[in-house]
């Protein structure tokens, strides 16, 4: 089921649970995970994609390994607010990818998440190489924080 905002997302979700950030770039996807109470997402590995069956039975095996709640994916939208190919093309993965699982999937605006990943990334002094392997999982980190930011806010909003 993909999930029009972070409410519906919300509602889809058990109460406790992991869930994944993707970032989908056009040669690799970052993934982070979150902890099971949906406090802190981790940078956790960088895939590079072959063909959409592949990265989509590479992704649904590790949330079955990993029993995850739901997926984010960064939307790539333009820094004016619109949606162009790559926005297309993320809604279009998630579009198949909801074919194939029930886990709920949600969007989050990802705008600078590469660029604060790659700042942060300097900051730590990490090699050219090093960066270069994992700014792809860092930024679904900063992707997956935000949505579970948000989902914190929600939940805080909930109870008070």
């Amino acid at each position: 089921m993909i999930c029009a905002d972070a409410d519906s997302f919300a509602a889809a979700l058990p109460r406790s649970g992991a869930v994944a950030g993707l970032d989908l770039g056009t040669v690799t996807i970052g993934v982070a995970l979150s902890d099971l109470r949906r406090q802190v997402a981790t940078p956790l590995e960088t895939v590079r994609r072959r063909k959409f069956t592949l990265d989509a039975q590479h992704l649904l095996d590790l949330a079955q390994a990993r029993d995850l709640k739901g997926l984010v994916l960064g939307l790539p939208i333009n820094m004016d607010g619109s949606e162009g190919p790559r926005a297309q093309s993320t809604r279009a993965f998630a579009r198949n990818l909801e074919r194939l699982t029930d886990l709920p999937i949600a969007f989050w605006d990802e705008r600078l998440s590469t660029v604060a990943a790659e700042r942060m990334l300097l900051e730590a002094d990490t090699s050219r190489k090093r960066r270069a392997e994992i700014i792809d999982s860092v930024a679904a980190g900063f992707i997956l924080q935000g949505m579970l930011d948000r989902l914190g806010y929600l939940g805080s909003r909930d109870d008070g």
